[in-house]
């Protein structure tokens, strides 16, 4: 994941805004959230970077279960994703989690330049599972794993955020789960809470309801 100039844009615009808010009073809105971050709903996910183009995508051209069932695995790139989530029933939730992370984290990092020639590109299942991809396709492709095992939207988030350590833009899953924020990243095979993670910034989060600016906590 890169912060394009229109992104880069985008979010300083965004989190100055927020500044001004903090400025005046702590809202009722505003909370200590992942990683410890105040956050701030936005008014709609139409407007949330990226999202609502991959969501159209993802509907439009990731197959649903019958007719790629029925297709077969040499016609359909999703038949291996839907066996594999087969295997899943009957384990506990964090089982589950645990193995969409390793099974997602197993493909290689590809850049998005490389697979699309732009320098960030939101992948869908099909083309992450085909051509692989970068870290927000890595978090896209456990979010729909998950969900499709019966996991809420609600207690999901893609989070785009900062490394501090190696000072560039990356993207996980986090969710809420056993009254904690578990965060699944491809740079780890072990499922951390966020509480662990003290290098990392969130910028923005988003999921299916709605998405979410970033600030330190006061």
């Amino acid at each position: 994941m890169r912060l394009t100039p229109s992104l880069r844009s985008q979010v300083s615009t965004l989190t100055a805004g927020l500044g001004f808010c903090l400025s005046l009073a702590f809202s009722s809105e505003l909370f200590a959230g992942i990683f410890n971050y105040s956050e701030l709903p936005q008014k709609s996910v139409t407007t949330a970077p990226h999202w609502l183009e991959m969501m159209g995508r993802h509907i439009d051209q990731d197959q649903n279960r019958s007719d790629c069932i029925n297709s077969g695995a040499q016609l359909c790139k999703l038949y291996g994703w839907y066996r594999f989530l087969d295997t899943l029933n009957g384990l506990s939730p964090r089982e589950q989690m645990e193995r969409v992370n390793l099974y997602a984290n197993k493909h290689p990092y590809i850049l998005d330049i490389n697979n699309y020639g732009v320098e960030d590109y939101w992948a869908i299942l099909r083309e992450f599972l085909t051509l692989s991809g970068d870290c927000e396709d890595y978090s896209l492709t456990k979010y729909f794993s998950l969900r499709r095992l019966g996991f809420k939207a609600e207690q999901m988030r893609i989070v785009a955020l900062q490394d501090t350590n190696l000072r560039v833009a990356h993207a996980v899953l986090a969710v809420e789960f056993g009254g904690d924020t578990l965060i699944m990243d491809n740079q780890s095979q072990r499922i951390l809470s966020h509480s662990e993670i003290l290098h990392y910034a969130p910028l923005y989060s988003v999921n299916e309801k709605g998405w979410w600016m970033h600030l330190p906590a006061y």
